[in-house]
């Protein structure tokens, strides 16, 4: 049996993505026990079928554990001063040390959050202190996203991206 196709995600939700936009990243254990941590960073490929998300080894510790235990991860991207949110899941999620095209990632996404913060009142220096890190204790989790749903507060939320796309014709 072949595994379902990746979710098509809409030229909106991959800019979204690609702008820098709080990342929660999640996973579980084998009895089902949750974790989850902040992403230090996040990109998504042109065509949406790629992501990687960024955790701090120090910090996510256990998240990291269960990743690799059973390459489950959920991840929750929002934007900040609309609420408006997508989350993803895979069961083939891998991690992967981090090098220089990494840290140029890692730039952008500060910047990005700094003003997507400073949109709901928050000054940079606070983004920065959240974000900080060291590279060395940075690792990649790489993913293709096999279900895509609409997170946003209100009558959707929690919808497949095809039921909400199929509901209102976007």
């Amino acid at each position: 049996m072949s595994a379902p196709p990746a979710p098509v995600l809409s030229a909106d939700l991959i800019a979204m993505v690609q702008r820098g936009v709080s990342t929660i990243v999640s996973s579980c254990d084998a009895a089902l026990r949750p974790s989850m941590m902040r992403a230090m960073g996040s990109t998504i490929t042109d065509d949406g079928r790629f992501a990687t998300v960024y955790l701090s080894r120090k910090q996510s510790r256990q998240l990291l554990q269960d990743i690799a235990a059973s390459g489950r991860v959920a991840v929750v991207f929002t934007h900040p001063a609309s609420n408006r949110a997508l989350q993803l899941k895979s069961l083939q999620a891998r991690t992967r040390n981090t090098d220089a095209t990494d840290q140029a990632v890692l730039a952008r996404y500060l910047v990005a959050m700094e003003t997507e913060i400073a949109e709901v009142g928050f000054p940079p220096v606070l983004t920065r202190a959240m974000l900080a890190h060291d590279i060395a204790d940075v690792v990649a989790v790489e993913f293709e996203p096999a279900e895509a749903f609409d997170q946003t507060p209100g009558p959707k939320a929690g919808a497949p991206l095809d039921a909400v796309r199929a509901g209102d014709g976007t």
